[in-house]
């Protein structure tokens, strides 16, 4: 096990699934997770009853029996470096919630998980229910295992999540592209560098008292767990396979922000893989 459902009503996942974005997590306050409806018990029932059990209605999921399964390593057994997976990863060491970790190669991925969810990970199994999109799994989380609570809803959310829109498709694309150096490698260098500017300038502005994304900084998020992964990986691409193309003492505030999540306990408990597990993962596409 690593440190730290009976029925869900159809709140959280219908508002989860909604809330799918291809650029940025954006997450719903908690108020308005909370307000039922027909049509998000529906959704809730989509996702549910793919190959698992179903559950009695009316009962609310409690911690344990969780098992989460991710992309692995080069050996095919230990961690990967899918930045997916680690978010999903911090957001249980958050709340402290003790969950069996299983990296799953093709071929030893679970016949239920290839027949019903398609392979996907990762995929967070609780009990008899499975979900497989890293934002629903965070989602669900939080939602039901509340200590602490990671979602700031409001104004100062959407803000940041404004702030980081585009960012991992655009790391994605230049630590990706081959050869490093040509035409098309400046172009998506030079998007990169826009989306970390652009960050760079939300970081500095206002009177910010904390070092994490949303308001003042004082609350670290969800957001920050989904970020942590992306710019960690990031990080390690620009020195090993990209030649320290970026300066990243132009983006100061970047910087600080990188280093604040580097040293909470659950990105540095759960970053097992390394840097050489991220070259390996980012290099298959050179």
């Amino acid at each position: 096990m690593i440190g730290a459902p009976r029925s869900i009503v159809g709140t959280v996942l219908g508002l989860a699934l909604r809330a799918h974005s291809s650029s940025a997590f954006a997450f719903a306050p908690v108020a308005s997770r909370r307000m039922a409806s027909s049509s998000t018990t529906s959704s809730l029932d989509m996702a549910r009853n793919r190959g698992l059990e179903r559950r009695e209605e009316g009962a609310t999921p409690m911690p344990g029996g969780m098992t989460l399964y991710v992309k692995p390593a080069e050996d095919g057994k230990s961690v990967g470096d899918c930045p997916f997976a680690h978010f999903v990863r911090m957001v249980l060491a958050e709340k402290g919630l003790e969950y069996d970790l299983v990296p799953s190669a093709p071929e030893t991925k679970p016949q239920w998980l290839l027949d019903d969810y398609g392979g996907k990970m990762p995929a967070l199994r609780h009990r008899r229910e499975c979900y497989v999109d890293s934002e629903v799994i965070a989602q669900y989380l939080d939602f039901f295992f509340q200590e602490p609570e990671l979602s700031v809803g409001g104004e100062a959310t959407e803000k940041a999540t404004a702030a980081i829109e585009g960012f991992f498709p655009a790391m994605a694309k230049f630590a990706k592209h081959s050869p490093n150096g040509d035409e098309e490698d400046k172009e998506k260098q030079a998007v990169l560098e826009a989306k970390l500017q652009t960050l760079d300038d939300f970081l500095g502005e206002g009177e910010r008292t904390g070092p994490y994304l949303v308001g003042d900084g004082e609350a670290f998020s969800l957001l920050d767990c989904s970020m942590a992964p992306k710019l960690y990986a990031m990080d390690v691409c620009l020195k090993e396979i990209k030649g320290n193309a970026v300066d990243m003492g132009t983006y100061p505030k970047v910087r600080q922000y990188m280093d604040a999540l580097f040293a909470r306990p659950s990105f540095q408990s759960t970053v097992e893989y390394g840097p050489e597990t991220v070259v390996w993962g980012w290099s298959s596409y050179h």
